[in-house]
């Protein structure tokens, strides 16, 4: 009998599979949306241990936060692309902490100088230091992509749409990446329950990765597979 009640779990609710029957990551409810492509990654063996590999160039795909207690986190994707798939290596996330304790703890994981791909908002100037998030990147040494423009209204929709699309060609490195795999499974629609009514993704702890991973959904859409010996110029993108 727990048998069929497994298997039954298995086909018509995946969402929650995991979560019930293996001690999986997190879920937040019906609504999360990713719960499903993190299950069939799961049983396809695409969650599991994946090596850097020497020649391909690293990308590093975050989502900016801010300095202080109250401040949202930074979220950063450390990922290498190939023709057909898409290997996520590392996640890192931090919150209140200033750039140098991300560019350093980068370095210290050996993803120095790496490309870094930033949303709209990475050509914003500081009020303090009258630079923009960019630029103290490549005073830190990074390679700085052109910023993927503002998408406009329904960017978070079209970003988990995208994520979705591309989703079963990742192949994620699960020792270094638990923590963001864990805010993908949580990341979800807000809901008015009294009338029913999705109110959009819930601005919580799983947002950042999971904004971060659309960033880089979009990217992978977007850019040339053709060559992965160096970087690659963003003509369809633009600068903001």
């Amino acid at each position: 009998m727990l048998e069929e009640e497994r298997q039954t779990d298995l086909s018509l609710y995946p969402d929650r599979y995991s979560h019930v029957w293996e001690g999986d990551y997190a879920r937040a409810f019906e609504g999360a949306y990713f719960a499903q492509v993190l299950a069939e990654a799961r049983q396809q063996g695409r969650i599991g241990k994946v090596a850097r590999d020497p020649i391909l160039p690293l990308r590093l795909f975050w989502d900016i936060g801010g300095e202080g207690a109250k401040a949202d986190a930074m979220a950063i994707w450390v990922v290498q692309w190939t023709a057909q798939e898409i290997r996520v290596l590392d996640y890192l996330e931090g919150q209140g902490q200033v750039l140098g304790y991300y560019t350093n703890e980068l370095r210290s994981r050996g993803y120095g100088k790496a490309m870094c791909f930033l949303p709209h908002d990475g050509v914003n100037t500081s009020v303090i230091t009258g630079l923009r998030f960019a630029d103290h990147l490549r005073d830190a040494e990074f390679q700085v992509e052109p910023p993927i423009k503002n998408m406009g209204a329904g960017a978070a929709a079209l970003r988990i749409e995208a994520v979705r699309r591309i989703f079963s060609r990742c192949w994620f490195n699960e020792a270094t990446t638990t923590a963001g795999i864990e805010a993908l499974g949580f990341y979800h629609e807000k809901k008015d329950e009294a009338r029913g009514v999705g109110l959009g993704p819930s601005h919580d702890w799983g947002s950042h990765a999971a904004d971060a991973f659309g960033l880089m959904a979009v990217a992978n859409e977007k850019q040339p597979t053709a060559n992965f010996s160096g970087p690659i110029p963003y003509p369809k993108l633009g600068i903001v």
